[in-house]
């Protein structure tokens, strides 16, 4: 009975928006179910005014954003620290949380990972399309991922997507990481390895970042859902 209870005033809030090439609406649907078959209350706002609402977010146990670049207020900014650091569970997949709100530096020191490119095809294989951004790469977990219940008995696995540079600090515990290889027509000179999958305890609340996720078709990888699933869960209060 009381686990029963505990599900039902559990609560989790789907922010959602920004640029629509990262799929946002189809996107966060895939989880929905998920989300409704592990907390009792579900809701999903194409706004990020919600944040605003403090009372109600003081009863939210995870957010999930979607929210590719756009922009956020002051106020909203301020209301989701607040419930973070309060204890409210936050989570995401690739530009809808590491690349959200360029125009708020503190938001990008709550999540530890900004966005900053995802080299390219050789210049003379681009189409103008966002394919031009799609390369063969690997995820390779950490020694932390063997025991961590996001990441536990998973392997490296290998994707071809947007491979996410990721401008970081090391408060950031990290799950997974993405090395990006030098080709001839690359400007940097030796191999960059960004986080790929992070975790981050700020205040009383736990964050969860994963860079892969591009499409639903990046999402619907087994592993990558996978992933997200067991993070938002972790992530919540």
């Amino acid at each position: 009975m009381t686990d029963t209870n505990e599900f039902l005033h559990r609560r989790a809030l789907v922010v959602r928006g920004g640029w629509d090439g990262h799929q946002p609406v189809e996107a966060t649907n895939l989880f929905v179910p998920f989300l409704e078959a592990n907390f009792g209350e579900v809701r999903v706002e194409d706004s990020t005014a919600v944040y605003a609402d403090t009372d109600y977010l003081d009863g939210v146990d995870l957010i999930v954003q979607s929210v590719t670049m756009s922009t956020i207020e002051k106020e909203e900014f301020a209301g989701l620290q607040d419930a973070v650091i309060k204890g409210t569970g936050f989570g995401g997949w690739h530009g809808g949380i590491a690349d959200s709100f360029r125009n708020n530096s503190d938001y990008l020191h709550m999540v530890g990972g900004q966005f900053a490119t995802h080299p390219g095809n050789a210049p003379d294989q681009r189409i103008g399309e966002q394919s031009d951004n799609y390369v063969p790469y690997t995820v390779n977990l950490t020694a932390a991922a063997a025991d961590h219940p996001i990441t536990q008995g998973l392997t490296d696995f290998d994707l071809v997507s947007e491979q996410y540079w990721v401008l970081h600090d090391d408060y950031n515990d990290v799950l997974a990481t993405t090395t990006q290889k030098v080709r001839p027509w690359d400007p940097f000179h030796r191999e960059v390895t960004s986080p790929a999958i992070w975790t981050r305890q700020w205040g009383e609340g736990r964050i969860f970042v994963t860079t892969p996720g591009h499409h639903v078709d990046i999402l619907e990888n087994d592993d990558v859902r996978t992933i997200i699933e067991r993070g938002l869960l972790w992530a919540a209060r």
